[in-house]
């Protein structure tokens, strides 16, 4: 994978055909940084990330490393961006191998096969995600936390500069989600990928990613570093959310709901 590339983004708004779902987003990602995007249930988190992937129309200006991705044609766009939705369309019968070698299909001539350079590049992300004694297995026959790994090869096998990742962590446990991200993070820093997610998990926010984007009702309403953003106001009036914010040892905000108690022993209803 070729290092990071900055991405900026000034006043983007993506939309499928009427008002813009989300609009005004302007931010900027150095290269080998990591975007969280966050924010209540319908702010607009996966319709950037589509807007950004060229999966929807999307208005304003999108420059990666320098370039405007409205100029790429789609086969160099999917050579600098790799994108993984949350839930991917993958046929019956198609193997892990086969999976992670449709990642090579940008660098393909047209109607071109897999060359011996391609399936090794394939069997070198499967490897390094810890597929190997999966690869032969069918997608549809794994856990989640497995084909979530499958899902992030395929994007890893573009050798994108750029990891566009939709709720990567998705019906994951704890232990499986913390798992997958340590992965990208561990991709990030051996590759020097950018990485842009949307999350739902704050907590898993704070502790992975340098800067967060926080959207509600399709508009930005705050930008910053996990500290800046997720503070106790922002959490409490965007989503609408009793909290505390709390810190970890190593000095992370957490996120943590304050259960609302309207009924107290002392009152004498309870």
């Amino acid at each position: 994978m070729s290092r990071g590339d900055t991405v900026e983004l000034r006043d983007v708004s993506v939309g499928y055909g009427g008002p813009p779902a989300v609009a005004g987003v302007s931010v900027e990602v150095p290269g080998g940084g990591w975007l969280a995007v966050v924010g209540p249930n319908g702010a607009g988190k996966s319709t950037l990330l589509k807007g950004i992937a060229g999966v929807v129309r999307a208005e304003g200006s999108i420059v990666v490393g320098g370039q405007p991705l409205a100029a790429l044609p789609a086969r160099e766009r999917a050579r600098v961006l790799g994108y993984a939705p949350q839930v991917a369309v993958v046929p019956d019968g198609l193997t892990v191998t086969d999976y992670v070698l449709l990642g090579r299909t940008p660098h393909l001539g047209r109607l071109a096969k897999e060359g011996r350079r391609d399936r090794a590049i394939a069997a070198d992300v499967v490897e390094r995600l810890d597929l190997t004694r999966l690869a032969h297995r069918e997608l549809r026959t794994l856990s989640g936390g497995e084909r979530q790994r499958a899902l992030l090869g395929r994007v890893l096998a573009q050798q994108p500069r750029v990891l566009l990742l939709d709720e990567p962590t998705t019906g994951l446990d704890i232990g499986h989600a913390q798992a997958l991200l340590d992965l990208v993070d561990r991709l990030r820093a051996e590759d020097g990928a950018t990485v842009i997610t949307t999350l739902h998990d704050l907590v898993f926010t704070a502790q992975y990613a340098d800067r967060v984007l926080l959207l509600d009702q399709g508009a930005p309403v705050a930008s910053g570093t996990p500290e800046q953003v997720l503070t106790e106001a922002n959490t409490t009036r965007h989503y609408s959310a009793a909290v505390e914010v709390l810190r970890t040892s190593a000095g992370d905000p957490v996120v943590v709901p304050a259960r609302r108690r309207s009924l107290r022993a002392d009152d004498g209803i309870i």
